[in-house]
């Protein structure tokens, strides 16, 4: 059996076998601890009928008889009858177990061959055998009479405290779960990038003292990231002016090859300086609105299609998501311009239906990622081996697609295609 997953389920199901066991256990022992008192009441109950039918039979006049006979069956419920050769009899139950007990005690008082049967002849009744002389006779008693019935009320009431006791269980494992499953949704909304609204800091010492503290920690958190993008902000901002100066000396210049090499240095410089305000703002406050996946796929390919020796398009239409168009585009530009660089100029995009997902792909036909790095490309200012001869990288354009993966809510998967090249997935929910 898979035990539950969530703490809600596992703790309220605890609190249930809790509860439920020893209750259990105490009416086993307490049932166990009243077979022997309730079978010796039962052995006495039958044999002082026994014996008292048998005094009256033995003392009545023989013309008397079969009134005596009518009368016990209907005052006392006791009907007797001569044993047949031919009689159709069923044995006692197994349960309760008192029976073979009171029939143990009975034996012992009224001798080894009296006989009992729950049916004789169809007829259902605790019989009970005896002897006068050589002749049998069966004597009928209701059940009713030895056994022990369990009171309706106390049923209903033992129901009710039950039922109070699992409410009560349900609500305690609520009031353990509730917060921390708040804490759980708060905790993936910061994995998201997202800044969550502050925990309840009320409630039981030790869930008022984590929320705190997750407070404390997102605000940090968030303070940080501004402080990091206006820091990336204004340094990039600052180096723009001495760029554009170096730009206009350069087109000054009367050395053409002097001057067409500042111009490449600063025009890489430029976009690393790019890549570093993209990294810093990523677009986080742009509202996600129904896009056509299929166009914004398009337009964004389109030009890079002069530059890769191979584009091509394999797109299966897909209905509008919610996304956020301008952060989208830079991450499959980024992804694209990856693939230009490093993936041998074969590149192929494409757009699929995955489940409930959408799935956005990029293949090349490169080197691939080894298993061991993957994980680190995805990290700001990190460069393989493989990038170190770019001096235009900055490190920064696959951290721009994961965490534009996480804004959107999905996932950004990087693994090596079968054929070679590297497959750089991003995966998008479809809600």
């Amino acid at each position: 059996m898979v035990p539950p997953k969530t703490l809600l389920a596992r703790s309220f199901l605890l609190m249930v076998a809790l509860i439920v066991l020893p209750l259990a256990a105490y009416v086993a022992i307490f049932s166990y601890g009243e077979q022997q008192p309730h079978a010796r009441q039962m052995a006495q109950l039958v044999t002082s009928a026994i014996n008292l039918t048998r005094a009256a039979v033995l003392s009545a006049a023989p013309e008397w008889r079969g009134a005596l006979l009518a009368e016990l069956a209907e005052a006392e419920g006791l009907r007797v009858q001569m044993a047949e050769p031919d009689d159709a009899l069923e044995a006692l139950p197994d349960h309760p177990p008192e029976f073979r007990l009171m029939a143990e005690k009975v034996r012992g008082t009224l001798g080894d061959n009296t006989r009992f049967a729950a049916k004789r002849n169809g007829v259902e009744a605790l019989w009970v055998s005896f002897f006068i002389g050589d002749q049998e006779f069966w004597v009928a008693l209701p059940r009713e009479r030895v056994e022990r019935a369990t009171p309706q009320v106390l049923l209903v009431w033992g129901g009710a405290v039950l039922a109070l006791a699992l409410l009560g269980a349900y609500f305690i494992a609520r009031q353990v779960a509730r917060p921390l499953k708040r804490l759980a949704r708060a905790a993936q909304q910061v994995g998201h990038g997202d800044m969550p609204q502050p925990l309840p800091e009320h409630g039981a010492q030790e869930i008022a003292a984590v929320s705190r503290a997750f407070n404390q920690m997102s605000a940090d958190l968030a303070s940080n990231e501004r402080e990091r993008a206006l820091v990336l902000a204004g340094i990039s901002h600052d180096l723009r002016t001495p760029l554009a100066r170096v730009r206009l000396a350069a087109e000054m210049s009367v050395d053409e090859s002097l001057r067409e090499g500042l111009s490449a240095d600063v025009e890489q410089m430029d976009a690393v300086i790019r890549q570093f305000l993209d990294y810093a703002r990523l677009d986080a406050n742009e509202a996600a609105a129904p896009t056509d996946v299929q166009a914004l796929v398009r337009e964004t390919a389109q030009p890079f299609a002069a530059q890769a020796a191979s584009l091509t398009l394999d797109l299966t239409p897909v209905p509008p998501l919610s996304v956020r168009p301008l952060l989208l585009k830079r991450a499959l530009s980024n992804l694209l311009d990856n693939a230009v660089k490093y993936g041998g100029g074969e590149i192929t995009v494409r757009l699929e239906r995955e489940g409930n997902r959408v799935v956005l792909a990029v293949v090349d036909r490169g080197a691939g990622i080894p298993d061991a790095q993957r994980d680190a490309a995805k990290r700001p200012f990190v460069r393989l081996e493989a990038a170190r001869s770019d001096a235009g990288g900055s490190g920064l354009g696959l951290a721009i697609v994961e965490r534009a993966a996480r804004l959107h809510g999905g996932e950004f998967r990087l693994e090596n295609g079968r054929e070679g090249g590297l497959i750089a997935s991003l995966i998008l929910p479809q809600q």
